[in-house]
């Protein structure tokens, strides 16, 4: 396309992942430059490890609608938030295929908390679990779970807050000890939403379980995950909110908070987010980040909300979830009758 292109570089300081720069007009002409060269971004990002950082693409701030049709690159279905497991305050007004993370109203999502201790034992930026907790892949609670997330930043805090961290859960699984990959051969988590009463200090403090909906249960995920694009397996968990803490989180081994599951979730969790395996990426306004979530993990961290609005606007993309998943129903869909968030209205 004539004045338009398209370049990629590895990310800087970073253990996998590419950057891919665009220049292009107008946003008409950036989208139609990221349709023309669909198969080869997302060749890029499945060689990258699963993610991408694109830059170029500012003027999405004006056009919601067009972060939809790019996200189309990477999957068939752009989720529609409001027939998933999905607060309505999270809802974009115009686009329902839009999720809004902002501490503004009518949202009012708050950072999570600054890390204790504040820097870690060599004073740098924490990003190993437990010090950095938040460390989760997107909606693991629904089966299939989604493949894609695009992050795009339309108001972000200075670079140096509100940081989103990223962990390679395939390099995680390959630097596993071999008795360890033995001990995990053939396990499956149960994810829940951090709502609904499963929480390890909700299970510690006798917090009756929320009642759940037959499509609100939570979910059984293999703890290895091979991937359908590259065949790489890859470690599938979740932080301690968004698993199973009464039932699980790991499906045959000892429950609860302090059970044999619990404990081998935390080591799993420890050694996925080790520095060698994470990229902490500094957000500029416009940034658009794409990640994987059959083989990432990510994780916010916090900014001072006094100060700063933030503004991100999320897709996720569905479609292909690998052979684990092959002819299933969507586990969120609720029976007639009934709306998804049904007795949740207050997540």
């Amino acid at each position: 396309m004539t004045g338009s292109s398209l370049t990629f570089r590895p990310l800087e300081a970073a253990p996998f992942g590419v950057l891919a720069e665009i220049e292009a007009g107008d946003v008409d002409a950036a989208v139609a430059l990221f349709l023309q060269a669909a198969d080869e971004i997302s060749g890029a990002l499945h060689a990258a490890g699963g993610l991408m950082v694109v830059r170029g693409l500012s003027a999405l701030r004006d056009a919601p609608r067009a972060l939809v049709t790019i996200s189309q690159v990477f999957g068939p279905d752009v989720e529609n938030y409001r027939e998933t497991l999905t607060a309505e305050r999270f809802f974009h007004e115009e686009v329902a295929e839009v999720l809004v993370l902002s501490n503004m109203p009518p949202c009012n999502h708050p950072p999570p908390p600054r890390p204790e201790p504040l820097l870690d034992e060599e004073g740098r930026f924490p990003v190993q679990f437990p010090q950095r907790a938040n460390w989760h892949t997107d909606q693991s609670y629904r089966r299939p779970p989604p493949d894609v997330t695009l992050l795009f930043g339309v108001t972000v805090p200075p670079a140096d807050q509100g940081q989103t961290l990223f962990a390679d859960c395939t390099a995680a699984l390959e630097a596993l000890a071999p008795e360890v990959r033995a001990e995990i051969e053939g396990l499956s988590g149960l994810h829940a939403p951090s709502w609904i009463g499963r929480r390890p200090q909700d299970v510690r403090g006798g917090i009756a379980p929320k009642p759940l909906l037959a499509h609100q249960l939570p979910q059984r995920q293999p703890l290895v995950r091979v991937h359908p694009v590259t065949g790489k397996p890859a470690l599938y968990i979740c932080e301690e909110a968004q698993m199973d803490h009464l039932e699980g989180p790991i499906e045959g081994l000892e429950p609860g908070p302090d059970g044999a599951g619990a404990r081998l979730v935390r080591r799993l969790l420890a050694h996925a987010t080790r520095r060698e395996f994470v990229y902490v990426h500094g957000w500029r306004q416009g940034d658009l980040v794409i990640g994987d979530n059959r083989c990432l993990l990510h994780a916010a961290s916090w900014f001072d909300a006094d100060k700063h609005p933030r503004l991100m606007w999320r897709t996720t993309v569905s479609g292909h979830p690998g052979a684990e998943y092959a002819g299933e129903a969507k586990s969120w869909v609720p029976e007639e009758g009934y709306a998804p968030m049904q007795g949740m209205e207050d997540a």
